[in-house]
């Protein structure tokens, strides 16, 4: 059979060549002798798409795109939805970094007070030990003051007390002390 094909198709060849030689024009290629291969090439169209309606191969066609469709329909919703949760966590998470800040502002005002307290506390502490302080170094000037005067009258009155006998011993004699004992003796 391969061998018939190969010399019609060597033949036509052939008789193409020498049609070509001779400047002739061809006649029409006729299939089984009824019409031109274009009219031939229609009606196999025609009855191409016939058969593909009666199968049905449209419906099968619009029932993939519509399956096809579903999916990407499918799939839109489900980036819808992902798009509103992230939306919400954006939403979320931003909350959080707002009372984050705020918490943060609030630590750092109540930090700074409580620092101005313990400043305010310590210049207060320090200003009492101060005073503290200088009142007892007055207390103690005061005591030193006491015991100097207290010595010193301590002294004087040692002294008064030696001068007194030396001036006695030089201006009283026997006469007169017992002069005076004898007044004292009458003042009473």
């Amino acid at each position: 059979m391969a061998d018939t094909i190969l010399h019609l198709l060597s033949a036509a060849g052939a008789h193409a060549g020498a049609a070509a030689e001779h400047g002739g024009e061809h006649a029409q290629p006729m299939a089984l002798g009824l019409a031109s291969a274009s009219w031939i090439v229609a009606a196999a169209m025609a009855v191409l798409i016939i058969v593909a309606l009666y199968l049905k191969v449209p419906k099968m066609v619009t029932g993939m795109l519509d399956k096809k469709i579903e999916g990407i329909r499918h799939m839109l919703d489900e980036a819808a939805q992902l798009r509103k949760e992230a939306e919400a966590l954006k939403a979320e998470y931003e909350k959080k970094v707002a009372d984050a800040t705020r918490l943060a502002a609030e630590f750092r005002t109540a930090a700074e007070h409580e620092a101005q307290m313990i400043i305010d506390k310590a210049k207060a502490d320090a200003a009492d030990l101060v005073a503290r302080r200088e009142k007892m170094a007055e207390e103690k000037i005061a005591a030193a003051e006491r015991s100097a005067i207290d010595e010193l009258r301590a002294r004087a009155a040692d002294a008064a007390t030696t001068a007194a006998r030396g001036l006695i011993r030089q201006n009283h004699s026997a006469q007169a002390d017992k002069a005076l004992v004898d007044q004292a003796i009458a003042g009473m």
